[in-house]
């Protein structure tokens, strides 16, 4: 029976014989690791007869390969298909972006945009006619101008205009050419 002592040094003395035979007990040799209890019923034994031998853990299963996150991400883009343009160095970026930026790639002037099927102005046919008198290639419209023209009809005295007297023409005026 142990009694228990209202004195706080009587224990921590015993605290400190507590842990000193517990440091003792092991030796120096670390703990060692015992069996994980079986749980369920277990036999009786006689008194006196040794425990059954308990077989040595076996080996832990297999480990599948699992690549996790990093390593699967990494076999995705393995596989992606090659029709994504290739990556540019940023030397390479800046280069075409100096080129598109260049003043002699911009050309101003004025042509007209031809109607489409849909009667909708196509102005990328007139930016790449401008760019073309300038000596480039093809062109992006980067401005465009409208104007309504008129029939003479229409400076008539006392005339009823009428829908088809009038169309809105549209132009470009300055357009980023490509060679």
């Amino acid at each position: 029976m142990m009694v228990r002592s209202g004195n706080p040094a009587t224990r921590l003395g015993t605290l400190t014989s507590a842990a000193l035979l517990l440091l003792l007990g092991c030796g120096g040799a670390g703990w060692t690791q015992s069996a994980p209890p079986v749980l369920g019923v277990q036999e009786q034994r006689p008194q006196g007869a040794s425990p059954p031998a308990i077989p040595p853990p076996s080996a832990p299963p297999a480990r599948e390969d699992n690549p996790g996150l990093i390593n699967g991400l990494s076999n995705l883009f393995d596989k992606v298909p090659s029709f994504l343009p290739p990556i540019k160095s940023p030397a390479e970026t800046m280069n075409d972006l100096s080129r598109l930026a260049t003043p002699s790639a911009m050309a101003s002037g004025r042509v007209a945009c031809p109607a489409s099927s849909n009667g909708a102005p196509d102005c990328k046919l007139a930016a790449d006619q401008l760019c073309r008198s300038k000596g480039y290639r093809e062109g992006k419209s980067l401005n465009a101008d409208s104007a309504e023209k008129c029939s003479a009809k229409v400076l008539i005295p006392e005339r009823q205009r009428k829908p088809d007297d009038c169309r809105t023409d549209t132009f470009v005026t300055s357009a980023l050419c490509q060679n």
